[in-house]
């Protein structure tokens, strides 16, 4: 299983579109989203990043998803792509294998 880590925020070209823009660009995410979650991949968590976090990354919102295969987690990065996503948003991306705490800290200490 993989798991996908997005944090975003805002462009200007976000703020420079209408609210209705704005709403209707999100709304038609919204199918893309649902044949995702048919296709086995799984929400984790939706958010917004807390001001109060200890050593906050400089992003507004994160996503946690996790996805059944690296080609599914390839895919979504297309699709995301190819929905302009990033005229609009600014976002990091991480990604990997899910794992133990254990195995992580092994492969740390085997460096």
């Amino acid at each position: 299983m993989i798991t996908y880590i997005e944090l975003w925020k805002s462009k200007q070209a976000w703020f420079d579109l209408s609210k209705e823009e704005r709403g209707n660009y999100l709304t038609a995410l919204g199918p893309a989203i649902q044949q995702l979650m048919e296709s086995g991949v799984q929400i984790v968590s939706w958010g917004n990043n807390s001001a109060a976090t200890f050593s906050r990354a400089d992003y507004d919102y994160f996503a946690v998803w996790t996805f059944p295969n690296l080609e599914a987690a390839q895919n979504f990065e297309k699709m995301v792509e190819g929905a302009g996503w990033y005229n609009y948003f600014e976002q990091v991306n991480a990604m990997g294998n899910s794992t133990s705490p254990q195995e992580v800290m092994g492969e740390m200490i085997n460096m």
